[in-house]
């Protein structure tokens, strides 16, 4: 199967909290429809989708010939009502990943390429065991993450909606406003619920940030990735190279609350630290197998640390998986989110979209980290009221020896590089 890479997704709830409806995803653009369907041939044409591209064949136990039927036996006077079924049609795969985007969704999902979103600034699911919507991350310095929201937090009101029986599509529309405008979201946290106001706001994402810190190692790299855009490989070639000038020891590699993104983007940058190996493989629902690897064009082959937590989610998971396979790098935090599956979008005969589950991925060694994640080879644990403590009251201690994880990367890293130095002298 040749999957197109431009349209595969990997975001890593499909979902971002702003006037976008998907995170991060790769598009490919029919332009404007030539025509408008039916709504009964808009039902027909995302039944036919689902029926040849859906990852399992068995459309996780559904009678999926018995849905068409049910559903073209509907009478149909408006879209409205034919994008009702098909949301109706689709929640019966209980997959929260497949999903339909009505035209302003839509459109709105493909401004996301751009880097910039209009929102909050987090990223959600549905929990696929409890329905519950949850938040996988807030994206660094957006109006979400100034407010405190954390990785996991399980959204349980709306500006006073509940959300029992909601699915990301009706928690989008809700959370989603003007810039400027205000959201109040019920979280809960650890059993107890809080309240959070926060203002809706333009946020311009950078992915990748970069400095030089001294620390006990010596001169290391240290890169925070935020996710996988469309201009994060760039953003990343950059940091590498400006670091290898600045002659590092090193570097730390910071995936923590990132939740995904573009499968391109994590594969490009995977080859910037790999010159051999494989990246990833995806895998449809007849088996055939596809893998990206590296091509001997790494920019720097320095010991490498990773950081990765519960918020590093689908394309950090492909990258960080990558490495860790590869032994390129060692891995430092906690296990990571756990989501292997591939999404791809496209165009509607209306305007509308669909995303679509195609094909789950493993990591290099044949790993399915699905609902499971990646294992750190080096476990340090932090509580929410840790993580809160750092990344918002005390942001100031992130990535430096004051922020546990960064210090356990650090003494791991720093004995990577004491090694290499070791074997070089042996040489000589």
């Amino acid at each position: 199967m040749v999957i197109t890479k431009s349209r595969l997704v990997l975001g890593a709830t499909a979902v971002t909290l702003s006037t976008i409806a998907v995170t991060s995803l790769g598009i490919h653009s029919r332009g404007q429809a030539l025509f408008k369907a039916s709504p009964k041939e808009l039902v027909d044409e995302v039944w036919q989708i689902v029926q040849r591209q859906y990852v399992d064949g068995t459309f996780n136990q559904v009678d999926w010939l018995a849905v068409r039927k049910e559903y073209l036996n509907k009478s149909y006077s408006n879209q409205e009502e034919a994008y009702k079924s098909i949301r109706e049609m689709l929640k019966k795969l209980d997959d929260p990943y497949t999903r339909f985007m009505d035209p302003e969704e839509f459109k709105n999902m493909q401004v996301d390429t751009s880097g910039e979103l209009t929102g909050i600034g987090i990223t959600i699911s549905q929990d696929e065991k409890t329905k519950k919507i949850v938040v996988i991350s807030p994206i660094d310095d957006t109006p979400a993450f100034k407010a405190g929201i954390l990785a996991k937090d399980i959204i349980v009101k709306i500006n006073g909606q509940s959300t029992q029986d909601m699915d990301t599509n009706q928690a989008v529309s809700l959370i989603r406003g003007e810039p400027g405008t205000k959201v109040n979201l019920t979280i809960e946290r650890d059993g107890t619920l809080k309240q959070f106001d926060i203002i809706r706001a333009r946020i311009e994402i950078h992915p990748v940030k970069y400095s030089q810190k001294q620390t006990p190692a010596g001169k290391l790299g240290y890169i925070r990735l935020n996710q996988f855009s469309a201009n994060a490989s760039r953003e990343m070639q950059g940091a590498i190279k400006d670091l290898e000038k600045q002659r590092v020891s090193g570097y730390i590699l910071d995936l923590r609350g990132n939740p995904g993104g573009l499968l391109y983007s994590s594969v490009e940058i995977a080859r910037m630290w790999l010159d051999t190996g494989t990246i990833v493989s995806t895998i449809d629902r007849w088996g055939e197998q596809e893998r990206e690897v590296a091509r001997g064009i790494a920019l720097t082959n320095k010991p490498l640390v990773v950081l990765v937590d519960k918020g590093s989610a689908s394309a950090s998971e492909i990258l960080s998986g990558a490495l860790q396979d590869n032994k390129r790098a060692i891995l430092v935090g906690s296990q990571t989110f756990g989501k292997g599956l591939v999404q791809s979008v496209r165009p509607l005969d209306d305007g509308s979209g669909l995303a679509v589950t195609i094909a789950k991925y493993h990591t290099p060694s044949g790993k399915d980290i699905n609902k499971h994640g990646v294992d750190p080879d080096v476990t340090v644990d932090l509580s929410d009221q840790q993580r809160e403590q750092l990344w918002l009251k005390e942001r100031e201690k992130l990535a430096t020896l004051e922020d546990p994880q960064f210090a356990k990367a650090v003494e791991v890293l720093g004995q990577q590089i004491a090694a290499r130095n070791l074997t070089s002298s042996d040489k000589k």
